[in-house]
């Protein structure tokens, strides 16, 4: 018998028709009406050729037409490569190619970058969603179930490590990451999500998954701003938000004395452990903030720490979610003993099936059915994770082994510092040594031998870095990650 479970949306919308399933910008959708809105884009998608098991590739920016857009794909049985907006034309013609994608539904405002990177490439069917929405709708039957090991997206990897893998994403993968998350966090018929993290972005995506599993209203932004992130709080009385360390500090400073109301339970942090200044600004506060540790081959989050642990387990990233397994596992294979750092591995029926047409690439990071992340990390006693940094991150200064998120970890814990980036340099005496790339807070000078000390007390000499560069900000991708692979560009901005 095959494994299926009903289709999401059109079984969310037969439970709870009358149930708020999306805000955005004044306007909210019952889980009916969003059914009923969706349906219609899927026939005009239908009418256009799209069709069960056709890759459709989408470039649009956080509204709610994106979010029906997604769920008729959903509807159509079409998988939908999702795409970044902020890439250039040639990038987005590699993934294209690569996704070997038959269709490209864009944000009429992307019509430019949408036509030059589908320039040359046959095959491809380009159509803006303004054009999507002026055909005549098809009638087309949509089916009952949907096949759990159906692949619903694909995501590009960053590249950090070669060229950009496509990470298949199966119904399968998102129903088990809701699944985990639920077990985790809890769930109340009341919850609100607020996400204004990108849709095209497994933290962005995930929510919109989340909403029709769990029947869950979400608070959708066209982008971070921590105005209105905090009045929607408020207004719109939303309980969880998805944040990373530079968003939440952003809102910290923003509210100033303020708390959050009473009914909000969760900040959901991702993209590395939180700096100690801002947790205990956070419970003062009573924001409760779970950190977590999850990547798009995991449809989102994987590991998380609940907020009691937050300050005892500072740090970590906490114990894998119910359906997970994981291991370290030492360079020889063996796996590695309590304390020692070795590669993070993960099993789970939310890990990815593997990279799209990339059977070899497959064969090499998931073995025996472990997912290899590629990040370095160890557990303690008690089986709390620790990630300590990207295996290509990682900086061997004179055979020493130097993670740049300890380091950030502790020059973010200075009162002047806004924000912290670590990348290793050519060393001509260690081979590579850290440098640190700053922003200040507001207009402060801050002095370099005040910062070396600064370090010196909470580092070992040689992690202490030997330069630090100011500048204005730091480079960081649509989800707020810092994308350490760029600081060394940065030398020479705003040099102090």
């Amino acid at each position: 018998m095959a494994n299926t479970l009903p289709l999401f949306l059109k079984k969310r919308a037969f439970l709870t028709p009358e149930r708020k399933a999306i805000s955005f910008e004044g306007d909210t959708l019952t889980f009916g009406e969003l059914y009923s809105r969706s349906m219609v884009v899927a026939g005009q998608l239908a009418a256009a050729g799209v069709g069960n098991g056709t890759y459709t590739a989408v470039l649009v920016k956080n509204s709610m037409e994106a979010a029906i857009l997604l769920y008729a794909l959903q509807l159509c049985g079409a998988p939908a490569v999702m795409l970044n907006n902020r890439l250039s034309p040639s990038e987005l013609s590699y993934q294209l190619t690569d996704a070997k994608a038959e269709f490209l539904i864009y944000d009429d405002a992307f019509k430019e970058k949408a036509e030059g990177s589908a320039a040359g490439l046959v095959g491809l069917f380009c159509m803006s969603m303004a054009e999507l929405h002026d055909t005549d709708p098809a009638v087309f039957t949509v089916p009952d179930d949907v096949l759990l090991d159906e692949v619903c997206t694909v995501m590009y990897t960053s590249g950090t490590t070669g060229s950009p893998k496509g990470v298949v994403q199966t119904y399968g993968n998102h129903f088990w990451s809701a699944s985990g998350s639920a077990l985790n966090l809890g769930l109340s018929t009341d919850d609100t999500w607020l996400c204004s993290v990108p849709l095209f972005h497994i933290s962005g995506y995930s929510i919109l998954m989340r909403s029709i599993i769990y029947g869950m209203h979400i608070v959708l932004h066209s982008h971070f701003d921590e105005v209105k992130a905090i009045e929607d709080i408020y207004l719109k009385r939303v309980t969880i938000m998805s944040v990373v360390s530079a968003t939440l500090a952003r809102m910290i400073d923003k509210l100033g004395e303020r708390g959050l109301p009473e009914a909000f339970r969760c900040m959901l942090l991702g993209g590395g452990p939180a700096p100690l200044p801002l947790l205990e600004v956070c419970r003062e506060k009573g924001i409760p903030v779970y950190q977590t540790y999850g990547m798009t081959e995991t449809a989102s989050q994987s590991v998380t720490l609940s907020p009691e642990y937050s300050l005892s387990k500072l740090g970590s990233a906490g114990k894998p979610l119910f359906p997970v397994s994981m291991k370290i596992e030492l360079p020889d294979g063996r796996e590695a003993p309590t304390g020692e750092a070795g590669e993070i591995l993960l099993k789970g029926p939310n890990v990815t099936p593997g990279y799209l047409n990339r059977p070899r690439e497959t064969a090499e990071r998931i073995v025996d059915g472990w997912l290899h992340t590629g990040d370095i990390g160890r557990l303690d006693e008690e089986g709390f994770l620790y990630v300590l940094d990207r295996r290509s991150d990682l900086i061997i200064s004179g055979g020493e082994n130097i993670y740049p998120a300890e380091i950030e970890a502790v020059l973010l814990s200075h009162p002047e510092i806004r924000d912290a980036g670590v990348a290793g340099m050519p060393d001509s005496k260690w081979g590579q040594a850290p440098a640190a790339f700053i922003v200040p807070k507001g207009d402060i000078t801050l002095s370099i031998d005040e910062l070396r000390q600064f370090c010196l007390g909470r580092l070992a000499k040689y992690k202490v870095p030997r330069e630090f560069h100011f500048v204005s900000e730091l480079p960081r991708n649509a989800s707020n990650k810092l994308l350490r692979r760029k600081l060394p560009d940065m030398i020479g901005e705003r040099e102090q």
